[in-house]
């Protein structure tokens, strides 16, 4: 998997370096066109992610700033973004569908090297009818982190709000209006002002966004934590309009990587720990306490660890005279808040779908990643069908895409298009 932020290159450098990989000095290959496999079920992704073209913001900021605005500069032969005096490689995590195994992990990667779906929204829907994803909900690419912190982040703070708004509106007005029915709109916060966020977040639900990326952890960015209330006026901006939070593994600026020498392997197998992390934190902030109607997603995090969560959190109610002195007895439960605001979301966990029973079935939904190396495709439909072929159809559909559908406010599965797809896979 590659690194979730561009600060974190180096780290994963290293760790490449010490496997043997290294960037690549030739152009990397392209398999062939993958052939159709049998649908098991028709599905929603609510983990993708889009890949911005090198025009965005230039094409969208104002005279102003259109010359400071993020670049893509192509002198090396492949592309990397200027961000004021930062230089963000493309990597091939960005990219890695549709390419052999053993080239997911290079460090850079040129546009030519990549699947026309990467970054053409009318190519990607070609590849979703592929696996069967009838929409997908697209985050940022690596380069941007998965919340967009970078816009908040820039030096001059007019400038990063300028991009960050050409963000929102490329993704809603080019990505997702490529195909309004196959996309889910998710715009990225602005994290550097929690009342201007607010602000953004409520025209951004009039304009038709449905959800936001938000930050795990805002405080490891260098913003206000989820315990100072600060955030409160865009909680509250996210409950009164029904804009959904999904919180990105990796979007707090870390992974867990227990010593230098831990392999990217082990790292790889360690992103649920973040979600972990999240829900632990965003439960103890009280902020679904305080906010009884919002509704968050841990994106990419896994769900077979939901269990063990549900057990170490009853575990600390019993003792929260000592652990949590603030949780009143009027407040609900450590249980309750989780299964009434937390959803989870799965691209392979197949013991997860054994403990439906503790995790709830209308709690789950369903991932292809595309096109990130954690990605099923193209064999998505086979992996459903292992981990889910022991569940009654309408358990199936709740997870494949009834709940998502709900949740975002999105039409389920056209039967017409589901025919369709159905028949180019027999």
């Amino acid at each position: 998997m590659a690194p979730p932020d561009e600060e974190l290159a180096p780290q994963f450098a290293d760790m490449l370096a010490r496997n043997g990989v290294g960037v690549s000095e030739s152009r990397l290959a392209l398999l062939p066109e993958p052939e159709r496999r049998p649908v098991f079920t028709p599905f929603i992704s609510v983990d993708d992610h889009a890949l911005e073209p090198p025009d965005l913001f230039s094409s969208r900021v104002s005279r102003r700033f259109r010359d400071g605005a993020p670049r893509v500069d192509l002198t090396t032969g492949r592309p990397r973004w200027v961000v004021e005096d930062r230089v963000i490689p493309v990597v091939g995590g960005d990219a890695a569908v549709g390419r052999p195994m053993r080239d997911w992990i290079q460090l850079e990667i040129g546009y030519d090297e990549m699947r026309p779906g990467v970054r053409d929204p009318r190519e990607r829907v070609r590849d979703m009818d592929v696996i069967g994803e009838w929409a997908s909900l697209c985050f940022p690419s690596i380069a941007w982190g998965f919340a967009g912190k970078v816009f908040s982040q820039m030096k001059d703070r007019e400038l990063g709000y300028a991009s960050f708004r050409a963000y929102n509106q490329w993704m809603l007005e080019e990505w997702c209006r490529a195909a309004p029915e196959r996309f889910i709109p998710c715009q990225v916060a602005w994290l550097a002002d929690p009342v201007l966020a607010a602000e953004e977040l409520r025209r951004n639900a009039a304009l038709g966004f449905k959800c936001v990326t938000f930050s795990e952890n805002p405080h490891g960015l260098g913003f206000a934590s989820l315990y100072s209330g600060e955030w409160d006026p865009f909680f509250a901006a996210c409950e009164e309009t029904g804009t959904v939070i999904n919180l990105h593994v990796g979007s707090s600026g870390a992974i867990r990587q227990p010593s230098p020498e831990t392999p990217i392997a082990a790292v790889t197998a360690l992103f649920p720990l973040s979600g972990i992390e999240a829900l632990y934190d965003w439960i103890f902030a009280r902020i679904p306490v305080r906010f009884p109607g919002l509704r968050i997603v841990t994106s990419e995090a896994g769900v077979a660890w939901v269990p063990l969560v549900a057990d170490r959190l009853a575990s600390v109610y019993r003792r929260r005279e000592s652990y949590a002195p603030t949780w009143q007895d009027s407040d609900p439960t450590f249980l309750e808040v989780m299964h009434r605001n937390f959803y989870f979301t799965s691209i392979d966990d197949p013991s997860a779908f054994h403990n439906l029973d503790i995790i709830g079935p209308d709690k789950v939904m369903l991932e292809s990643d595309y096109p990130h190396a954690d990605s099923t495709w193209p064999d998505t439909q086979t992996i459903f069908a292992d981990e889910l072929g022991h569940l009654p159809p309408e358990t199936v559909a709740q997870i494949a895409y009834r709940t998502a559908a709900s949740l975002y406010r999105h039409p389920e599965p056209d039967p017409a298009w589901v025919e369709q797809v159905t028949a180019a896979a027999s």
